[in-house]
């Protein structure tokens, strides 16, 4: 499966970050979840006169492209970074995050760019020796 995998400069830089929170440092789960929701957005309900409404709240990753690695992991356009560190920086003492550079294939990057949402479904699994 390796025998597939080169080393090449062509593609599109990106940068992948990745950030946990130290949930002991919120003030209240009202706190977190505020962090959540300005990252991620969320779907608000309201019932009124026998009717729901049902509203969409933008998160700031619903305004930047992004491919979600895994949980708490992502890879952004270089230009886009700013919007999303200074949203992390926001919350910092309670956020911690770390930056990488990485180098995708032009096709990832398209996808990326046109806000095609797709997780990654294939792996190359490197074993170390």
């Amino acid at each position: 499966m390796t025998k597939n995998l080169t080393m090449d400069r062509s593609g599109e830089l990106a940068v992948l970050v990745s950030f946990r929170i130290d949930s002991d440092r919120f003030k209240s789960n009202y706190q977190r979840n505020k962090f959540y929701r300005g990252l991620y957005g969320w779907k608000q309900k309201v019932k009124r006169d026998d009717k729901e409404y049902v509203y969409i709240r933008k998160g700031i990753l619903d305004d930047v492209p992004n491919i979600k690695v895994d949980k708490s992991v992502y890879i952004v356009p270089v230009e886009m970074l700013d919007r999303v560190l200074n949203y992390l920086n926001l919350w910092k003492g309670k956020v911690n995050y770390k930056i990488f550079k990485v180098l995708l294939e032009e096709d990832s990057f398209k996808k990326m760019n046109t806000k095609e949402k797709e997780e990654v479904t294939s792996w190359v699994d490197i074993p170390v020796r």
